[in-house]
């Protein structure tokens, strides 16, 4: 049941970025060429499917979720309302500018691996103060029991990884009910004020073979296409 579930929220969080999930954090002149939340000039530095091996798929985003905002969450909120945070799928902080793909392989004897990609860019100290509030909330919430009736619990660790653009920073997120679990993966990589983040969709255990690659294809695509 678990698998099932985190494979549907795992589909639902690729779909989410492609479909009208929130209102816009880009400008307004950056939006003309589709819809809420577009950024065309943001959007055409994310990962392509030339820069990656054959088979995979790469379907950009014309509008996405807003991030968490100015608001930190104190110690008052409990970890549970958090988990959103904790695995990276929202950060805090305010972009500029966001662009989003959702990223997919063939390869694999059951289903197809799923990412996806989030470019955020900052007019202030945002990309840094969004790394730090991350590795903070993990530090105090790193066991979060399930929200559900299933007893389970989810686990969020910074652990080492690749070391790319000025920082970077792996996290590690699972759900564990019973005997299963699923991983769901994410590396944030800061480029200046901008921030690159991968994110799994839902692998089990040792599933994440593609994930590095993913984060150093979509690094270089933001290098190679802008200052």
């Amino acid at each position: 049941m678990l698998r099932m579930v985190l494979r549907w929220l795992g589909a639902a969080g690729a779909v989410c970025v492609v479909a009208a999930c929130g209102p816009s954090t880009a400008g307004p002149a950056d939006r003309s060429a589709g819809g809420a939340g577009y950024s065309a000039s943001l959007s055409a530095r994310l990962v392509t499917t030339e820069a990656l091996p054959p088979g995979f798929t790469v379907d950009i985003a014309t509008v996405m979720a807003p991030d968490a905002g100015r608001q930190r969450p104190g110690p008052e909120v409990p970890c549970a309302d958090m988990i959103p945070l904790l695995s990276a799928k929202r950060l805090t902080g305010t972009p500029s500018a966001m662009a989003a793909a959702t990223v997919s392989s063939a390869e694999g004897p059951d289903y197809p691996w799923v990412a996806s990609e989030v470019l955020r860019t900052y007019a202030d100290d945002g990309a840094r103060g969004a790394m730090a509030d991350l590795r903070t909330f993990i530090g105090r919430c790193p066991t979060v029991a399930s929200p559900g009736q299933d007893e389970g619990s989810y686990r969020f660790a910074v652990v080492p990884g690749p070391r790319l653009g000025d920082e970077s920073m792996r996290v590690d997120s699972s759900a564990t009910s019973g005997s299963i679990t699923l991983e769901w993966d994410s590396i944030l990589v800061r480029i200046g004020t901008t921030l690159v983040v991968v994110h799994e969709q839902g692998n089990e255990p040792g599933g994440d073979d593609h994930l590095t690659r993913l984060a150093e294809a979509a690094l270089r695509s933001y290098q190679a296409t802008g200052p």
